[in-house]
């Protein structure tokens, strides 16, 4: 296998933004997912809506799109991209909430960073809610599942590394 230059550094080694210019705007698509584990009186006030700091899961589904469309803000080398869709879905489970995020665009370059920021601040805000209820609490797995569009053209996390 032939090793490919490190496309976010110059000939001189300094970091870069890659251009991305010349590339023709495509649909893409990316979906990633987290979990947050939780003491079991957390799944308790989640699934009976009775957290103290109120609507935990809405509070973070919010959370996780306003991420998704703030990404460059928070990782210098991203691209301001347009954010034509997101979603958030979080589901307590027994041990946690499961997050899952898809973004997508029809610009030049993909969302996959879009979609795990979004995880990430979901599952930030639903610590943030929590945790006066259980300083336990964390944040475990936050991964890209898929992605679809552009040159490199379609990935899926195989499901045995879900």
């Amino acid at each position: 296998m032939s090793e490919q230059p490190f496309t976010h550094l110059d000939s001189a080694g300094e970091a870069r933004m890659v251009d991305v210019t010349a590339k023709t705007p495509t649909v893409r698509e990316a979906t990633a997912a987290g979990f947050v584990r939780c003491a079991p009186a957390v799944i308790d006030a989640l699934s009976s809506g009775t957290a103290p700091k109120g609507d935990v899961l809405a509070v973070a589904r919010i959370a996780g799109i306003q991420a998704a469309k703030r990404t460059p803000d928070l990782l210098p080398l991203a691209h301001v991209i347009g954010v034509h869709g997101a979603s958030v879905d979080l589901e307590v489970v027994d041990d946690g909430v499961r997050i899952e995020a898809t973004v997508r665009t029809a610009d030049r370059t993909g969302v996959e960073m879009e979609a795990m920021t979004a995880v990430a601040v979901a599952a930030l805000a639903v610590v943030d809610m929590v945790k006066g209820m259980d300083k336990t609490v964390q944040i475990e797995n936050v991964r890209l599942l898929a992605k679809s569009g552009g040159r490199s053209g379609d990935w899926h996390r195989p499901a045995s590394a879900h």
